[in-house]
């Protein structure tokens, strides 16, 4: 019997060192957007209405480049996918801080677009951690890609202060900062998956799976094939569109909340950094409870916690930090619970031919989820209250048992004994 993910391939272990090398690099600039892309925004709109835009606008483009990464990845190997889509994440970076200097928001807008590609590309490494992994670790080895994103992405918050020092010393608007950052941590992470991420994990697998092939006949279709459990794919799909939602939207307007009750941007940048440690932090527990208690008790562990997640929000008085940041903490443990056993759900339930397309498809849905929570948020806020907003995400949330709950009635058969073998199996 295997006791961890590594033992399944001699090369599992070195790319999930290089998948968590290039995911601490990623993770800061993955903050940079969620810290001060509404600020940015409000700032230069004006108006706190539209503030929300900046996140539906990289979460819409993080949708488009989630399908190529996918489709790329299906074709040529995770390594050529993801390096292409931090590349793309990092000009995105560049062009924001270039509009922020100028003031020009029509290219404001555009970068932010660009940017997202890096957003998409931080959540489609996941999948190459468990492409060599078996059923029974395979939420395990994902989760030890998505924790790789906890030191940057937490650094990367708590630097708006200094890095908005550093932009004006450069005649660059503050706010634009932490661009900067994201601009050479994107690059980074690049460089390192296109030069090292070898071998290709799903590449790998499929060789392991079918030696006469390393990639699938061209007239593969994209859509899921009949080998797919499609209705446990839809679930999967449910499970991390509804966390991301909710989380994007209580998340987006946690800093405008706070700034417009007598907050820094410093303190937002805490609260921030809390949230996203507890989105990455948590993934191996999330991971090992996957594994050990099942896909489906997790999902609903993951609405229950983004329901507290929303109640603790919406009572939290204004002026307590403490609150909020316990709000946002439960936030993100929720989504990580939703992440995990949601990715699970889908690559159980995937043929390696498609594989690749599907999550890539998948993580469009989620992307779209994303971007309209983002929207719509700031348009809650602006007509209505951040409290109102909270519960509304709450009740989303705790909206999916009732899914999660007919789906195992209707559907009796583990997700694990589906497509059990991604490779050659091991044993003592």
């Amino acid at each position: 019997m295997m006791t961890t993910a590594a033992a399944l391939h001699p090369a599992q272990r070195r790319i999930l060192t290089i998948l968590v090398t290039a995911q601490i690099l990623s993770g800061a600039g993955l903050a940079a957007g969620i810290t001060v892309g509404a600020l940015l925004a409000e700032d230069m709109l004006n108006t706190t209405g539209l503030s929300g835009l900046p996140s539906a606008l990289f979460t819409a483009g993080s949708a488009a480049a989630a399908a190529v990464i996918g489709r790329t990845s299906q074709r040529l190997g995770r390594r050529i996918g993801l390096a292409a889509g931090y590349a793309a994440g990092a000009l995105g970076a560049c062009g924001v801080v270039v509009a922020a200097t100028i003031d020009n928001v029509t290219l404001l807008f555009t970068a932010l677009v660009v940017y997202g590609a890096g957003t998409a590309t931080n959540l489609q490494a996941r999948y190459s951690g468990a492409d060599l992994a078996t059923p029974g670790h395979r939420a395990r080895a994902l989760s030890t890609v998505l924790v790789a994103t906890t030191l940057g992405a937490v650094v990367g918050p708590n630097l708006v202060t200094p890095l908005g020092t550093l932009a004006r010393a450069w005649n660059i608007p503050a706010l634009a900062g932490p661009f900067l950052l994201a601009a050479v941590a994107y690059a980074a992470a690049g460089i390192v998956l296109w030069s090292l991420l070898r071998p290709d994990p799903l590449i790998t697998a499929r060789i392991l799976a079918d030696p006469d092939t390393s990639r699938p006949d061209e007239s593969t279709s994209v859509s899921i094939t009949s080998a797919d459990n499609r209705r446990r794919v839809l679930l999967g799909a449910t499970v991390m569109v509804v966390a991301q939602l909710v989380m994007v939207a209580i998340m987006t307007m946690t800093p405008i909340h706070m700034q417009h009750h007598g907050h820094s941007v410093g303190a937002a940048g805490a609260v921030i950094a809390v949230h996203i440690a507890s989105m990455y932090l948590p993934s191996p527990l999330s991971g090992f409870l996957v594994d050990r208690y099942g896909r489906m008790p997790i999902a609903a562990a993951s609405g229950l916690t983004l329901l507290a997640a929303g109640l603790v929000a919406a009572v939290a008085p204004p002026q307590s930090v403490a609150l909020l940041a316990v709000a946002l903490g439960l936030l993100g443990l929720g989504w990580s619970f939703g992440l995990v056993s949601g990715t699970a759900i889908i690559t159980d339930n995937t043929s390696l031919a498609t594989r690749a397309k599907t999550q890539g498809l998948v993580d469009v849905t989620i992307a779209i989820a994303g971007a309209g929570g983002g929207l719509a948020s700031g348009m809650i806020v602006a007509t209505g209250s951040y409290p109102l907003l909270a519960l509304t995400g709450g009740i989303i949330a705790v909206a999916l048992l009732p899914v999660l709950v007919l789906t195992t009635r209707t559907n009796s058969t583990p997700p694990s004994d589906t497509h059990q073998s991604t490779a050659p199996s091991t044993s003592k």
